[in-house]
């Protein structure tokens, strides 16, 4: 029932936002979205307390807490129930997911100044269909949940974002509805091809493992032409090199607290998808084409690295930067090692953290200078410094700064790829190319920071600089606890993690 309670709450919340009076909407929402990211504070201690079992990768019923299913319909001869749990994977992303966006809420109240019910109210109706997201296991259900994202995301870019915010969001709409219609058909090629009567994911898994003598087509077979198809749809949503184009214009159009929800949490539902569908289901295609998949992921590493080295724009320099971070989490999870698929789901949730508080350190600091291009600030470290504190702690965080989150998952993943044996003698080559990403991060990060925060003051607009207010730094340093919590113990999120992965890698932590 602790599931249904979270739908619950956030999906009539976002009913009563949307009637309530603009004067009151950021602090109800606020209000509202404090009560799942309460509960599933306490959801994720009594799981690390009291649910440490090892399933079978995420979709065992073994290693699944807080489960209910309820029959629902038959649709086409499947029978369709609300299924619906949590493992040692979709845990910390749940937790993450509504701590984020009880923060970015309130992250809103300065930036947002009109027609605020509405606004709220889509981001309570964003959070309620991620929460489904990672929470859902039947696919009708988790698909309705999959596609709910875009509709509020779509219309928080398309009425609050910026000049070219129509442009962005239709960009955005098409390239994720499209790779969602992409991964549909790979996986209900697999579907029909199986004798399945349900669409709950572990029977799907079981019957995808179990198939034997698909057909092929043109010479090649089903289950690597479904392969394909999925991780082209999720990668989309992901982004890697080259679908990744639409990320940045999104990133730059969308209101701040709306870009802190795109970087920390919707980019995982496509790492996450890849992890649940492709690396579960068909894993072992996957690690048939383990060297493709990991040439893609440090492509985007080296490639987001650079595209961020040659911005101007605060926003598209940290944009660019998730392409990157991304890439660490293919290589992760194409070594099909503990700590190479451990660390990147852990990069998952690092990166959740650090991006969202790099694009809440540039809000704020645009909301005051009404600037984010990097030639037109400088020495603000003496006009904002509780806030430029925490942007240069966020920073180093994202160059893997020892004792910070980001640090942690880089090493696992680095690690546990460097030898992997999926991806034989090119392991090294692949692991140290994707390491010299970091320097090209620390370039391009260092040199914004020394450009805009240091030095003698000056600004290429016309407005006075002062201290953030305290409910626009509050978030940040909350994010920033996070980040350095993780960082120092990472086994309050890697020990559960790893759990539920030991039978997919096959072998112990």
């Amino acid at each position: 029932m602790w599931v249904a309670a979270l739908l619950a709450v956030t999906l009539l919340g976002t009913g009563l936002v949307f009637l309530s009076p603009d004067r009151h909407a950021g602090k109800l929402a606020a209000g509202i979205s404090a009560v799942p990211a309460v509960a599933t504070v306490y959801m994720y201690w009594v799981y690390l307390t009291q649910h440490q079992g090892a399933g079978n990768a995420l979709l065992s019923p073994g290693d699944v807490a807080f489960s209910q299913q309820v029959p629902w319909m038959e649709l086409g001869g499947f029978q369709i129930a609300y299924y619906v749990g949590l493992d040692g994977v979709s845990m910390p992303l749940l937790t993450l997911t509504t701590i984020l966006t009880t923060l970015a809420i309130v992250s809103a109240w300065t930036p947002i100044g009109e027609r605020q019910s509405q606004f709220y109210g889509l981001m309570l109706l964003m959070e309620t269909s991620l929460i489904g997201v990672f929470t859902a296991l039947d696919f009708f259900l988790w698909f309705v949940f999959w596609e709910g994202v875009l509709i509020p995301m779509y219309l928080l870019i398309g009425v609050w974002g910026g000049p070219r915010r129509k442009y962005a969001a239709i960009k955005f709409f098409v390239y994720t509805n499209v790779a969602s219609l992409i991964m549909f058909t790979g996986l209900f090629a697999l579907v029909f091809s199986t004798d399945l009567t349900s669409l709950a994911l572990p029977a799907m898994a079981e019957a995808f493992r179990s198939a034997s003598g698909l057909p092929e087509v043109a010479g090649v077979g089903l289950a690597t032409i479904s392969f394909v198809l999925m991780f082209f749809g999720f990668a989309v949503k992901v982004p890697v090199f080259p679908l990744h184009t639409w990320l940045p214009d999104a990133h730059v159009e969308a209101p701040t607290p709306v870009s802190v929800m795109l970087a920390g949490v919707l980019l995982k539902m496509g790492t996450y998808a890849l992890l649940r569908f492709n690396f579960t289901m068909l894993a072992e295609t996957a690690r048939a084409l383990a060297i493709p998949l990991a040439i893609v992921g440090v492509v985007s590493v080296i490639y987001g690295a650079m595209l961020a080295l040659a911005q101007r724009d605060l926003k598209r320099i940290v944009a660019y930067s998730s392409i990157s971070s991304m890439g660490y989490v293919i290589l992760g999870l194409v070594a099909f090692t503990p700590h190479g698929m451990g660390g990147a789901t852990f990069q998952m949730v690092a990166h959740g953290l650090i991006s969202g508080l790099m694009f809440m350190c540039v809000g704020v600091i645009y909301n005051t200078t009404h600037t984010r291009m990097v030639g037109d600030m400088s020495g603000l470290a003496d006009r904002m410094p509780k806030t430029i504190a925490v942007f240069v702690a966020a920073a180093f965080g994202y160059m893997g700064l020892p004792l910070m989150a980001g640090f942690a998952a880089e090493f696992l993943i680095f690690q546990g790829a460097f030898d992997a044996a999926t991806l034989g003698s090119a392991a090294p080559i692949l692991t140290s190319a994707a390491m010299f990403g970091i320097v090209v991060v620390a370039g391009y990060l260092l040199w914004a920071m020394q450009r805009t925060l240091f030095g003698e003051f000056e600004l290429g607009t016309d407005y006075d600089v002062t201290p953030a207010a305290f409910h626009d730094v509050a978030p940040l340093v909350v994010l920033l606890l996070l980040v350095i919590v993780l960082g120092v113990a990472p086994d309050l999120s890697y020990q559960m993690i790893q759990n539920s992965l030991v039978s997919l890698v096959g072998g112990g932590a």
